[in-house]
């Protein structure tokens, strides 16, 4: 098969919001397959905030993207020449492609996953079904362990994961409250998702919001956003609460040093757990969580919005789009 494969590669470490300037666009040729491996077409890549936890150098739970290297997301494809009796030509596949254009599956990997479309459209296995929602599902669950009439906190609760997260509290029997920048944000949440109230952070007093939302406390707070939220939501936490620390949007293009929680004390004083998670961990339970994902999405328990948008060759200015806010749901980048 002759074609061209447009991809992105990361030319130099981001200083503070990526720029163009940290990206090579080449179009190159698609060499032959080798025994063993597959070529897929990527159709939809999810672009996520741990985008920009992956293009810093140094420890991390996963290693970072090399300079020159093809810039590392998350994607749905078709496969369309095959050399491996494992993928037939047509079959829908998520998996960890990359920014471009065409993707190969050989003996190293990377890891793929079969989906079916007649579940659910490919977008939503970017979304509730994709690593969004394991996020959701083991991070709240396994971590969260919420109990049935406490009080959930999610921050960035109109995004991805956030969405996931508060439905799934609500079914498991809790208070769902989410915090949300603007109007239109909250009033999805609340009207579209079903949580019991939700937060306007821009608003200015989300410590205010808070005590009025979540009269009796925090049980259990999912972070996605860190630094004053993740401060203010400390003050109302209750004894033997759980925080779940999964990401830090607010904090990860800082060009000085990370700010830690100010008000961790009221961890000790209320006998409080604060732990992070990686949802690559539970990797081999994904089918678990997916059959009762998919389940909950059949009985209309749990929906999701998705904000699909265009230009592999836009690919920074579509990322900044998490940074500032601009996009409504589930970021996704639909490759032409």
């Amino acid at each position: 098969m002759k074609v061209s494969n447009r991809r992105i590669l990361l030319a130099a470490r981001p200083q503070g919001l990526p720029k163009p300037s940290d990206w090579t666009i080449e179009d190159v040729p698609v060499a032959p397959l080798a025994d063993g491996e597959a070529l897929v077409k990527v159709g939809l890549l999810s672009l996520d905030p741990a985008m920009r936890g992956w293009m810093n150098e140094g420890r991390s739970y996963v290693a970072p993207v090399a300079i020159g290297e093809v810039m590392r997301a998350v994607g749905i494809a078709e496969v369309v020449e095959s050399r491996r009796p494992d993928l037939a030509v047509g079959m829908n596949v998520s998996g960890l492609f990359g920014v471009q254009q065409y993707g190969r599956i050989g003996p190293q990997g990377p890891a793929w996953s079969p989906v079916d479309l007649s579940l659910a459209p490919a977008q939503k296995w970017l979304n509730p079904l994709g690593m969004p929602g394991m996020t959701a599902y083991f991070g709240l669950l396994e971590i969260g362990q919420p109990r049935p009439g406490q009080t959930v906190v999610v921050s960035g609760a109109a995004g991805a994961v956030g969405q996931s997260v508060g439905q799934i509290a609500k079914i498991k029997g809790c208070r769902a409250v989410g915090i949300a920048g603007g109007t239109a944000k909250c009033d999805f949440v609340v009207d579209e998702l079903g949580f019991d109230a939700c937060i306007d952070y821009k608003a200015g007093d989300l410590k205010g919001g808070l005590r009025t939302a979540c009269p009796d406390g925090i049980g259990v707070y999912f972070d996605n956003v860190g630094g004053d939220v993740l401060d203010t939501v400390l003050t109302r936490i209750t004894r033997h609460a759980r925080i779940v620390v999964c990401g830090a949007i607010s904090q990860y293009n800082n060009t000085q040093p990370l700010r830690g929680p100010a008000n961790y004390l009221s961890l000790l004083v209320n006998r409080a757990r604060m732990e992070g998670m990686v949802v690559f961990d539970y990797a081999a339970r994904y089918p678990e969580a997916i059959a009762e994902i998919a389940g909950w999405m059949t009985e209309g328990r749990l929906r999701s919005r998705e904000d699909v948008v265009d230009g592999l060759e836009h690919f920074n200015d579509r990322l900044l789009m998490l940074f500032s806010g601009a996009n409504f749901g589930k970021l996704i980048l639909r490759v032409a």
